[in-house]
């Protein structure tokens, strides 16, 4: 019994960390299906859902006007979810009809609601065909709306997610830790989006067809994984396209990737308590859902009866003290990569993967604990260095 639990773990792990990321891009690889992309130019608003960025938000909107899209079919909207700075000041100084150049509009909503509310009663407001969901910190690559408009030239695509690139202090993509964690991600992503859809968008930059959004509750954690599976779910696909770039800064302190982490979880945990459907076979988004994002919600308890049950089956055989020793090394070197993330070098960046490998699964704990108990909030907060990063 004891050793069943064991592989039992293993294999679940392995699957869900290895083998369905492979056999995704395998498949992919095989038969793929790519959306049909063309040069069109629907009407197109940029919705940009902004608390107290006063900061940044005039360097936001000048990243839109710059966008390399036909002007007199893009609409800028800043819509203000009850911010007390100069939020709305700085923003309607930019404020422009359509021409010349394209339009640009200030909704200021009196008091902090929680960006579900913002776009429940924005996106209706709009006045584009295609909606491009938006935050106030990140820049996009001039290109970037134009790449995602192409892919809905494929009347079977509802919602196209673009790739966030994050960057470190020097403008330098990152390649340790969290850096990894986001192309391994991506490659997933990737993988489903060529095979038909994936679950989820990139929350910097999604868009979809405006006609098929619906309306989410209030409490909504996570919009950029509701909204997309809603579209899935009426028979439309969810790509990904990797040419339609945004770019951030790494979050700089374990801290505020913690504090990130635990509320994606907390959302992906709640996507699946208000959405049962998505764990019915025979939709479209079954083993997606299932793969990619049930079991990593189990992946902590698998992680602990792994360990649990080699503990037990140490004493009585070898192989098994050999797995109990494989486990404590990968946690002591995610204990050494936490008191080195801060230093250069080889072995700092090595460390960093099994350090983030654990994050991302005590984060998970602690996401579900406070998801169960309702210490989420649908008030987002932003990260303490509000400073943009400029686009490439």
């Amino acid at each position: 019994m004891t050793e069943a639990l064991f592989w039992s773990a293993i294999a679940a792990l392995a699957y869900t960390f290895a083998g369905y990321p492979a056999m995704m891009w395998a498949l992919a690889r095989v038969c793929p299906r790519p959306p049909r992309r063309a040069d069109i130019r629907p009407r197109v608003t940029v919705l940009v859902a902004a608390y107290n960025e006063a900061a940044v938000i005039a360097g936001r909107i000048e990243n839109c006007l710059a966008l390399d899209y036909a002007p007199d079919r893009l609409e800028i909207v800043v819509a203000s979810d009850g911010s007390t700075d100069a939020t709305v000041d700085v923003a309607r100084r930019h404020e422009r009809p359509r021409r010349p150049g394209p339009a640009v509009r200030v909704i200021a909503y009196p008091w902090r609601r929680g960006k579900p509310s913002v776009l429940n009663e924005t996106i209706p407001r709009c006045h584009g065909d295609i909606v491009v969901l938006a935050d106030a910190r990140q820049r996009y690559d001039a290109d970037a709306v134009r790449r995602l408009v192409e892919n809905f030239a494929d009347p079977a695509v509802g919602a196209v997610s673009g790739e966030l690139q994050l960057v470190n202090d020097s403008g330098v993509a990152v390649g340790d830790g969290v850096g990894a964690y986001w192309r391994y991600e991506k490659l997933i992503r990737r993988s489903e989006s060529a095979l038909d859809s994936t679950v989820g968008a990139t929350g910097a930059i999604y868009a979809i067809r405006r006609h098929l959004f619906e309306p989410m509750a209030a409490d909504t954690l996570l919009d950029d994984v509701l909204i997309p599976v809603r579209i899935a779910r009426r028979g439309y696909r969810v790509v990904f396209d990797d040419r339609a770039r945004a770019w951030d800064r790494a979050v700089s302190t374990a801290r505020q990737e913690y504090t990130r982490k635990v509320r994606t979880i907390g959302g992906v945990a709640q996507l699946f308590a208000r959405e049962p459907w998505l764990l019915l076979p025979g939709h479209r988004l079954w083993l997606q859902a299932v793969s990619h994002k049930l079991l990593r919600l189990v992946a902590p308890f698998l992680l602990l009866a792994a360990l649990g049950t080699a503990a037990l089956l140490a004493r009585h055989s070898a192989f098994y003290t050999a797995a109990l020793t494989a486990q404590l090394v990968l946690y002591g070197a995610a204990a050494a990569g936490a008191l080195v993330r801060h230093r250069d070098g080889r072995l700092a960046r090595l460390l960093a993967i099994p350090y983030a490998f654990c994050l991302l699964n005590y984060t998970t704990l602690v996401a579900l604990a406070r998801f169960a108990t309702g210490r989420h909030s649908v008030q987002w907060r932003k990260a303490a260095d509000a400073t943009p990063v400029k686009a490439a």
